[in-house]
Order: C-alpha cells, then structure tokens, then sequence
C-alpha cells in the first residue's frame, strides 16, 4: 500500500480538490484507493450525522464506498479552527482517535491510501497552559513516518509559504514526495515566473499543475500518479 498526508501551505488552497482528483486518477489507474480526513470543522446535519463538504467529496473520489464516519471520524460543527471547535463541543483531538480511524481504513488493503490534513502543517491539536498548543496534526504524521504531498496554493506570497512548509516538514524527518501547484485565483500576477522559481526551490518533484477553474487533464494526473505509486 501507498500511502501520503496531503497538507497545504495555507487553508483554502485546494488540499481536498487535488486529493480528489489524485483518488480518481488512482481508479483510473486501476488501482483501489480511499481519501482519509481524520478532522473537519464546518459541518451540516445530513440523515442525523454531521457531514463535512470536503469530507463528502473524498468520499465520493474514493475507490471503495465507504460510510462518510469512516472516511472523517471526528466532524464538528463550527467552520473555525479545529482545536477551537474542538474544546467547545467538549471533544478531544487524540493521536490514538486518528490512528484508530488510519488503521481501519489500512484493513482494506487498498493500493492507494490519502490522508488530508486541515489548515496548513502546524494544525494544533491540543492545547497547555495559557493555551499554547501542546500537540500538532503535524506530530501524529510524524510519528506515523507518512510521505507528506504539498499543496501549493498559486498567489502571491506562496514562494515563502511554499518553502517555509517545506523546510517544516524537512526538519520533522519526513519526506516530501512532491508537490502540487494549484492555481487558485487565476490572475497571479508572473504566474508562469513564480512557478519556474518554485521549480528550482522546492526539494521535491512537481507532482502536477491544476489551472484555475478547469479540469487538469488527464495525462498530467495520470503522470502524478506514476509518480506516487
């Protein structure tokens, strides 16, 4: 089995479009696949459960179908940082609750294995005294010695987040297996300039590029996938 947490240098920079589209291309490819978010925050009451859009879009790009509680575990309500939301539904963000949900989904034995994070790399999980966090989802992937696939949301300001997030990930000891320029407003100003410059920094290969409002062809996923497996 292979098998990568996908993160992303900032929120909203298209973690879960990109995991998306990687899980089908994984079909495509003939192989079996399935999306995992452990943690989501923003979330509507659906046949009496709480369902994360994000959550329901992997679990919909995912190989095998699965309940939406197996693919996002630990779903709040309030679309707010997720330690925040957390602390007042009065749940707690354990490594041992997303292992649990990671080790069911390994059960399945499938070829292609994602697990998409919230937020950016340092997402607090838990927090010490006078709320400093104690605990990132960084910490458990870490400890899980996962491959890490690095969204870049294309704008201006992603060559310092880009390579901030990739020096983090770095000195955590994991490997960067490759990373994803996603074009996410469509009038970056030298776009093409910006990406040649990523291309020369970042430590990892350039997984695929996703334009801006249109479908990546699928030769360029396919090739990302050649890549990963």
């Amino acid at each position: 089995m292979k098998q990568y947490f996908v993160t992303g240098t900032d929120t909203e920079v298209g973690k879960t479009y990109v995991t998306c589209h990687l899980l089908r291309a994984a079909t495509q490819a003939k192989l079996t696949s399935i999306g995992y978010k452990p943690i989501s925050a923003g979330c509507d009451l659906v046949d009496g459960e709480w369902v994360n859009e994000d959550a329901a879009n992997i679990q919909k790009a995912s190989g095998l179908s699965l309940p939406i509680s197996e693919i996002n575990p630990i779903a709040l309500k309030p679309p707010i940082a997720p330690h925040i939301a957390a602390s007042e539904a009065g749940v707690e963000l354990t490594q041992d609750a997303i292992e649990k949900g990671l080790n069911h989904l390994q059960s399945y034995n499938v070829d292609f294995l994602l697990m998409e994070g919230a937020g950016g790399w340092r997402l607090p999980l838990s927090l010490g005294n006078e709320n400093a966090p104690t605990r990132y989802l960084s910490d458990v992937v870490k400890s899980l010695n996962m491959p890490v696939i690095l969204v870049v949301g294309m704008r201006l300001g992603c060559l310092n987040h880009a390579m901030l997030t990739a020096e983090a990930i770095l000195a955590d000891g994991l490997t960067i297996a490759g990373w994803v320029a996603n074009d996410v407003t469509g009038n970056m100003t030298r776009y093409d300039e910006n990406l040649t410059s990523l291309k020369a920094m970042m430590p990892a290969p350039l997984l695929a590029e996703i334009p801006f409002k249109a479908e990546p062809s699928d030769v360029v996923l396919q090739h990302a996938i050649e890549q990963l497996v």
